[in-house]
């Protein structure tokens, strides 16, 4: 179980990447698999339900993953004591882990217990859609903890390289959600037909099904069995410890999502059909974005155990590889997309408005998803040094000073129109607001990516330099 040791060349640590990174992208898209499910469902229940299912999932996004990113702080943590062979100390930490699970847990079940205070920005929403939101939220506040402490399972997983645990059971888990999706959605086997509000009941049951086979299978399986998996009691030095790192690793995260969740509040006053044309264009950038993720997070954790190791040019290594899997990874899905655009919106769409409006969006596209993936990978690297706090101010500063804000004033705002001229060379047709928010979210990605990149050679400069002297 003991952490890899030695040097070897680029190409080794770039196929230790992608072993590694593969069960956590199928992992993803597992994840991912659970919107398609509640999206393409809840579609065939009624306008209403999905209109109130969209809304809802915004609003869960923005808080479960603010709170995941505080979770995620066990990944370099765990990492770094795997590196150094403290397998004790691996079981103690992820048992604190547990404990800041479920305290975010209760924190964020306030934050959706009430959801006019995000309505607010959406314009009228009809009583019978809120009244089916706040429902939907109601169920998703009881998958809150289960989904937060299979996190920690997560964690675990990969901080030690072993991430196909939880790629399995999140595949399993599909199964399960699409026949309770159907069963509590349109009325199977007795139940009343709840719409929307089906879809959350089924993740609450899923979501607790996967953290106690998550459970079972870390203390019964024989690898974790040198880590003695325990629960004792809060470690207020441990749990701080962990909320030094979380905090500015979940409010990075929360940068990320409240950008996609506003921009969606946004541009839901543009009318149906922009909305519809923006929503094809998040859905497309945030099943992109899980390659660059999970090559990201693959990298912390084996540059983590580097570090752990104290092993300076593994973890120099280490961090290359993972760039150069991100930017060889970003070069084909700006491709693909390129190629296939009008077979992608033809999949998602039939309305010839709703595909007016994706087709002229998606130009932009590209450059987002190039800009998206080298941030990304820039700031997991940070993180395998236990760095969050000055990457958070300059993801603040470049993804919602810059981008969010700016694309406001230039499409909604007092500036609105200033942008017509570029967007009608960048993105024709494309509709004012919408046009302007994606447009500014590009290049607030693209600086983001270039104050990371500065940061991060800074931070190894610094690193490497300890082992000189």
């Amino acid at each position: 179980m003991s952490a890899t040791t030695g040097t070897h060349s680029l190409f080794f640590y770039i196929k230790e990447t992608l072993r590694q990174a593969w069960p956590i992208l199928i992992s993803a898209w597992a994840g991912i698999a659970f919107g398609v499910l509640d999206t393409t469902m809840v579609g065939h229940a009624s306008a209403a339900d999905l209109q109130a299912m969209a809304l809802s999932v915004s609003i869960y996004l923005t808080v479960f993953i603010g709170l995941m990113g505080v979770v995620h702080a066990l990944i370099p943590i765990i990492g770094q004591h795997f590196g150094a062979r403290q397998a004790e100390r691996v079981g103690y930490i992820w048992g604190q882990g547990v404990w800041l699970s479920l305290g975010l847990a209760g924190v964020g079940s306030i934050a959706l217990f009430f959801p006019d205070l995000w309505l607010m920005f959406s314009g009228t929403i009809e009583p019978d859609v809120r009244d089916r939101i706040t429902w939907y939220l109601r169920m998703l506040i009881i998958a809150l903890p289960a989904s937060l402490l299979f996190r920690t399972i997560y964690c675990l997983g990969t901080a030690v390289s072993r991430p196909k645990i939880v790629m399995t059971i999140n595949l399993a888990s599909v199964g399960f959600k699409a026949l309770f999706n159907w069963v509590f959605i349109f009325g199977k086997f007795g139940m009343p037909a709840l719409g929307a509000v089906g879809a959350g009941l089924s993740s609450a049951i899923v979501s607790w099904m996967t953290v106690v086979i998550g459970l079972w299978v870390i203390t019964h399986d024989p690898f974790f069995k040198p880590f003695k998996i325990r629960l004792v009691r809060p470690d207020w030095t441990e749990l701080k410890s962990l909320l030094r790192l979380g905090i500015p690793m979940g409010g990075s995260y929360l940068v990320e999502v409240c950008a996609f969740t506003f921009m969606a509040l946004l541009v839901a006053r543009e009318g149906m059909f922009v909305t519809g044309g923006h929503q094809i264009m998040a859905n497309l950038a945030a099943l992109c974005y899980m390659l660059p993720m999970a090559i990201g997070i693959a990298s912390a954790s084996l540059t983590a155990q580097a570090i752990g190791a104290q092993a300076p040019q593994r973890a120099l290594l280490t961090g290359r590889a993972g760039l150069a899997v991100v930017l060889m990874g970003a070069t084909l899905t700006v491709g693909m997309v390129i190629v296939f655009r009008d077979l992608i919106v033809s999949a998602y769409t039939d309305d010839a408005q709703v595909t007016a409006v994706a087709v002229s969006l998606l130009k932009i596209l590209p450059l987002f998803l190039f800009c998206d993936a080298m941030q990304c990978i820039m700031t997991y690297l940070l993180r395998a040094y236990k760095v969050a706090v000055v990457p958070l101010i300059m993801q603040v500063v470049a993804l919602t000073v810059f981008g969010l804000v700016g694309g406001w004033l230039l499409g909604f705002g007092p500036w609105k129109g200033l942008l017509q001229p570029l967007l009608t060379i960048v993105m024709p047709n494309a509709p004012i607001g919408a046009g302007s928010l994606w447009f500014m979210a590009a290049l607030g990605l693209g600086l983001s990516a270039i104050l990371l990149k500065f940061w991060y050679g800074r931070v190894v400069r610094q690193y490497q330099n300890q082992f000189k002297h």
